[in-house]
């Protein structure tokens, strides 16, 4: 994944960009970068690999370093970034968010009639970004350039420019499968992923852009260059599971959607008199944790942490990239509450379930610990669709994610075919699904939000949410 954050105002606004990128640490760990316009110096920019390092430990010295009245920042899982760039419409720096899977073509036909080059990274791959602006160049304006990118895009691009005369450009993707929000202070703008993160720093809201919309902003205010366009896919998973739980997405605030969609699994499990004889309730830490405590108050069912994550080393967003590392830190981190654990019927519910391979782990580490028994309830629908919008999954193939497996497991390819039965824990091949995991990862009980559930939680037509991942439809 990735998140940005930008700010214009009539004094340096170097810490408010500093500050304001280290508030999206939860969405990236591999790289980092910020750059900023000076009437004096002009553009200048700073990038460093993380590499599990903390933001603010590679960036600090950027607070005397760096000096700007405009600046934007980023921290992303894929390519280093912003990049400077000087071309027909201007110089400026550029960083997105998203993922381009069309990437190939895009390159083959730009190199087909341009005659230039791109500078390629290791294995030959080009920067998202250096593309992105190769598209925006064939085009006379910035506003046609943006436009000229979310027509060509196969996948989502948010957009975050810095001219070379301090003005901040930005544009939410074509159909806003995810936020970008303007927030207003007594000294200018700011832009940002997450709404928490200009909060913090001063700002108030201003407005949420669109779905494609593109403006300039000034210190003096904000100027639409393109309207919105009609189509709203927003990415119901960020209420779910990678949305930071102070920040708000189309006026919908992500710890208060956890709270409902607690309640809603809850509801379902008293309507089906299923695991009523149970002594706490707890979170998969940590996202999982608002969910239960939803289920919890629902449920009239104590909320306990049965375990701890230790994080002072490992903290959710610095994990190794290697699956098997990951694992291992994953095990170290559970640190159990015996006497919560012990001879006690424990419900968990977890933000989603991925691949499974941590969450078998784990119920075999409160099984050793004594557990009586352990249920297990998803957050959100059966994961069926590996995303091919964004990049916020480390999943490299449908096959990894453990529902899919499972239909394969039991009724081989022909399966895939049924996969909206499967879903639905009511038919017989949704109960089957069910019962294999259950039995494959010793769960006392298992079961999903269901898609209904989920949007009902989020409190947004379905037809303004992307739910790609959990029923494959665009």
């Amino acid at each position: 994944m990735g998140g940005f954050f930008a700010a214009t105002g009539k004094k340096d606004v170097i810490s408010d960009v500093f500050f304001g990128t280290d508030y999206h640490s939860h969405l990236g760990t591999r790289s980092a970068g910020m750059a900023a316009y000076d009437p004096e110096i002009g553009l200048q920019r700073n990038i460093h690999r993380l590499n599990n390092t903390p933001f603010r430990t590679k960036f600090d010295h950027v607070l005397s370093d760096m000096q700007g009245t405009a600046a934007i920042g980023s921290i992303n899982d894929s390519d280093p970034q912003p990049l400077l760039i000087r071309s027909s419409i201007g110089t400026y720096a550029i960083c997105t968010v998203g993922v381009i899977n069309n990437a190939d073509s895009l390159i083959n036909q730009y190199l087909s009639f341009s005659g230039g080059h791109f500078d390629a990274m290791t294995g030959g791959k080009v920067n998202t970004n250096e593309l992105t602006a190769a598209l925006i160049n064939q085009k006379s304006s910035f506003t046609e350039g943006i436009r000229f990118v979310q027509e060509s895009v196969e996948g989502t691009v948010s957009i975050l420019i810095l001219r070379d005369n301090g003005a901040l450009i930005a544009a939410r993707d074509k159909v806003g499968r995810l936020p970008v929000l303007v927030g207003k202070s007594d000294d200018g703008y700011c832009v940002s992923f997450e709404s928490f993160a200009y909060r913090k720093l001063g700002y108030t809201d201003e407005r949420e852009l669109g779905p494609g919309e593109i403006v300039e902003i000034t210190p003096d205010g904000v100027k639409q260059l393109a309207a919105p366009g009609d189509k709203l896919r927003i990415c119901a998973f960020l209420w779910t599971y990678y949305g930071y739980p102070n920040s708000d997405y189309e006026g919908v605030n992500v710890e208060m959607m956890r709270y409902r969609n607690g309640a809603i699994l809850a509801q379902n499990d008293i309507d089906s008199g299923t695991a009523q004889d149970i002594d706490y309730v707890g979170g998969v830490p940590d996202s999982g944790t608002p969910h239960a405590i939803g289920y919890a108050n629902k449920s009239g069912i104590p909320f306990a942490r049965p375990y701890i994550k230790y994080t002072p080393t490992w903290s959710r967003s610095f994990m190794p990239t290697n699956q098997v590392d990951r694992n291992e830190i994953a095990k170290m981190k559970q640190v159990p509450v015996q006497s919560l654990i012990e001879g006690k019927r424990l419900l968990f519910v977890d933000d989603s379930i991925v691949r499974g391979t941590q969450l078998k782990e784990t119920v075999e580490f409160l099984y050793q610990n004594g557990a009586k028994a352990v249920h297990m309830r998803s957050a959100c629908p059966p994961i069926m669709y590996g995303c091919k919008y964004l990049n916020f999954s480390r999943a490299t193939s449908d096959m990894e994610l453990l529902a899919r497996r499972t239909i394969v497991e039991l009724e081989g390819e022909e399966g895939l075919q049924h996969i909206d039965e499967y879903a639905d824990g009511a038919t017989e091949r949704g109960k089957k699904l069910r019962k294999t995991i259950c039995d494959n990862f010793h769960f006392d009980s298992l079961e999903f939000q269901t898609l209904e559930g989920a949007v009902k939680a989020i409190g947004i037509d379905q037809c303004k949410l992307c739910t790609y991942c959990w029923n494959g439809k665009e």
